[in-house]
């Protein structure tokens, strides 16, 4: 299946881990059915903090460094889904760019490891692009301008097209005057390879929760383990 169908964060997951992947909007429902095609351990569910029929072992938050949790209120007023004081009943919280752990939870970033070429598969290393090297940069992720920031602490000179989160691509939407070389997010890729120009590529990049945080979830699961 394609983005259109599957979505694009879940195609990603799938192409980049391998692993099963059920969508449904009843999770319990979708766990039972990966339960039943696949001999499981461990099952996460994204996005799954407010679907309290899910029975659950651990609740981990992510919040974005920068931003936190804007005003702080609810939805329509503010970008939360239920109020702050839910956070104190989780199990952990973790903060997307963080640079060190924090008294209430631990830092978390993502580390940029590759250069892919979306047509051939190419893989370059990050300083494939000499230092200045002026691209079209394109992301439709929640926050642009920290993909954007990535790009520059590589030593690039990006010339942002930021688009709303989920966007739908064409190859007339990302073709930009002048013509450079275009990098996108992974999330992005996944819905372009099939109209992608020979120069476009996608930043590959890895997660890298702090120290303290990988022995602490290592603890947990012993703790699960039957």
């Amino acid at each position: 299946q394609g983005a259109g169908e599957a979505g694009d964060e879940p195609l990603l997951i799938v192409q980049r881990c391998g692993v099963p992947l059920m969508i449904d909007p009843d999770r319990s429902r979708a766990v039972q059915a990966l339960l039943a095609a696949e001999p499981l351990d461990l099952i996460l569910s994204d996005d799954g903090l407010q679907h309290y029929r899910l029975a659950r072992d651990l609740e981990l938050v992510l919040i974005d460094a920068a931003r936190g949790l804007g005003n702080r209120r609810c939805l329509p007023a503010g970008p939360l889904r239920e109020p702050v004081e839910r956070l104190s009943s989780v199990d952990a919280l973790l903060y997307n760019g963080a640079t060190a752990d924090r008294d209430d939870g631990y830092a978390f970033r993502l580390k940029p490891s590759a250069l892919i070429n979306l047509r051939s598969g190419e893989r370059q290393p990050v300083d494939y692009f000499p230092a200045g090297q002026t691209l079209h940069a394109v992301a439709g992720i929640g926050n642009p301008q920290r993909f954007f920031n990535t790009l520059e602490g590589l030593h690039w000179r990006p010339v942002p097209h930021a688009f709303a989160d989920h966007a739908v691509y064409s190859a007339e939407a990302l073709t930009f005057t002048p013509a450079l070389p275009l990098v996108m997010t992974e999330k992005d890729a996944v819905k372009c390879r099939a109209f992608a120009a020979d120069d476009w590529w996608y930043l590959a990049v890895d997660a890298v929760p702090s120290d303290a945080f990988v022995g602490w979830f290592d603890q947990q699961l012993l703790r699960l383990s039957p």
